[in-house]
């Protein structure tokens, strides 16, 4: 994967610095900043992320790494608490912060900082809770005080993140300066890994190793509380503005629906089949949130623009640069995640060497869950439309069936398939909800034609066939060892590149012209129509 992921940086941080010089728009410095150190920093969780289980399995069994990962994903249940706000924050910071008004920036800060200290408070609560109950599900493994000390050091983490930090990281997203909060989770990701793998070569047992990651990521929101105390002048004592976070209503079906979706394969795994299951779905996983966050990186870095221009009604340049963002999520897309279909096995089979406890190769779920994954990405540019519009009410039903969905199917097909039954159930879920996107845009806010569209996934097929099927065909070379590995990769991402772009070449060459000419413009003046 990582050959794939750096094959693309360059070309990705330029054409997404073309959408932010649209018209009068002059954030281009910072934009390109925020993409930088945001891919930068994916990169650096997609390889801890693959460092750290794997020293956890070999050292202490993939038990463990299941039950790290199952309560890793029962303290992630505490977003919903925060379900809305965040948009909402970053959106009433706009105004006041484009204005230098720091006193209606204060009375919005001081109104999310008490709202998240009360999660904080309740996260205390919820550790407790779950550190008493969550040991009497697992029926075999360690003793009960074992698991209840793991829930809690896991748990001072996310207590730390409410209390000190998210609301000054919602600060940095809306004054454009998510690239510094970046550089702070660079530097305590580094860190830890670090501190882990040293743990673990010294002998440390897995209490202590957690508990040396829990305070690291504890001071990381303190040093970011001191930094955003020394360069913003927050008066502590303005009144807290209740109003600037009324609307996270509007916003709230849309993070549970998510929620639901993204979390519940891990809970019903871990309710329905065993932390086994769990430690195979979170190693293909590694591999495919990986995927899914340097695109999501992409998504999140250009809304703002699309933003500026539904706000100017632009909406012609709007949809020209919508055709453009769509064009790239394909490229993108397929280049990335028909290469990694081709890739994971002989990944997985080396990265699990050495691991007899479970069985980690999985072609068919494999293939499902990078399925799942790619229609996820291949939406992204109608969810960052509707977005970026401000069309919550309106497309909230669509989630929450897409969240049925998921838990439904999920639950009925594991009973028959097991991990591939979630998957499948996952899959599900991903198409309704992109179909769902595509009809309500139909009509609304760019208006796009359904035959299009068609045209667009039927050519996708058609490329990820060629790919598979001469990538099948073409026996390369042995893959026995990471080296190997990482030079079949390129050569798997370089022709499945070659291979995507000249389909697109053929269909679609106003367009692609269009991006190149994008990249190789960037050092002359923006010029708007």
């Amino acid at each position: 994967m990582f050959s794939e992921i750096y094959f693309s940086i360059t070309s990705k941080i330029s054409l997404s610095y073309k959408f932010f010089r649209v018209g009068e728009i002059v954030r281009s410095k910072k934009a390109i900043l925020n993409i930088a150190f945001s891919l930068s920093l994916q990169l650096l969780l997609i390889v801890s992320g693959f460092i750290i289980p794997k020293l956890l399995i070999g050292t202490f069994g993939s038990f463990v790494n299941g039950l790290t990962t199952s309560i890793t994903q029962f303290m992630g249940y505490l977003t919903l608490l925060q379900s809305g706000v965040g948009s909402v924050v970053i959106a009433s910071l706009y105004k006041p912060l484009s204005k230098g008004d720091m006193e209606r920036t204060s009375s919005i800060i001081n109104a999310t900082t008490t709202f998240f200290r009360k999660i904080a408070y309740i996260t205390v609560i919820y550790v407790c809770v779950i550190a008493m109950i969550y040991p009497l599900f697992l029926k075999n493994g360690f003793n009960y005080f074992f698991i209840a000390t793991l829930v809690i050091i896991i748990g001072i983490g996310t207590f730390a993140q409410y209390y000190f930090g998210i609301t000054y990281q919602l600060l940095l997203q809306a004054d454009q300066k998510s690239y510094i909060y970046s550089i702070f989770q660079m530097c305590s990701l580094v860190l830890n890994t670090i501190l882990v793998i040293v743990l673990i070569k010294i002998g440390a047992g897995i209490h202590l190793v957690l508990l040396g990651s829990s305070m690291i990521y504890l001071f990381r929101p303190v040093i970011i509380s001191l930094y955003i105390k020394k360069k913003y002048r927050i008066n502590i004592n303005r009144d807290p503005d209740q109003k600037a976070i009324e609307q996270r209503w509007d916003g709230f079906g849309h993070t549970i629906a998510y929620f639901i979706t993204s979390k519940s394969d891990i809970m019903l795994i871990t309710v329905f089949l065993n932390l086994k299951e769990v430690s195979v779905y979170s190693i293909y996983s590694l591999v495919t949130n990986g995927i899914m966050m340097l695109i999501t990186t992409i998504s999140t870095s250009i809304q703002a623009a699309f933003g500026n221009m539904i706000a100017k009604e632009e909406y012609k340049v709007l949809q020209k640069s919508f055709k453009y963002y769509e064009c790239l999520t394909h490229i993108i897309v397929i280049t990335f995640f028909t290469s990694g279909a081709i890739l994971i096995i002989p990944f997985v089979s080396i990265y699990s060497s050495g691991f007899n406890d479970a069985n980690y190769i999985r072609p068919v779920f494999a293939a499902i869950m990078m399925l799942a994954a790619a229609v996820y990405c291949i939406r992204l540019p109608y969810h960052t439309i509707i977005k970026s519009a401000g069309h919550f009410k309106q497309t909230r039903n669509g989630a929450f069936i897409e969240a049925l969905i998921n838990v439904l199917f999920s639950m009925l097909l594991l009973h028959i398939w097991g991990i591939v039954g979630v998957a499948l159930g996952t899959l599900l879920a991903m198409v309704f909800r992109t179909i769902d996107y595509v009809l309500y845009l139909k009509n609304n806010i760019i208006f796009i034609k359904i035959g299009m569209f068609i045209k667009r996934v039927a050519i996708s097929f058609l490329n990820v066939t060629v790919i598979i099927v001469v990538s099948k065909n073409i026996h390369l070379f042995e893959v026995n060892n990471l080296i190997e590995w990482f030079g079949f990769a390129a050569v798997i991402t370089i022709f499945s590149f070659l291979v995507t772009l000249s389909i697109n070449l053929v269909f679609y060459r106003d367009v692609v012209n269009n991006l190149y000419k994008f990249i190789v413009g960037l050092k002359k003046p923006a010029k708007t129509h």
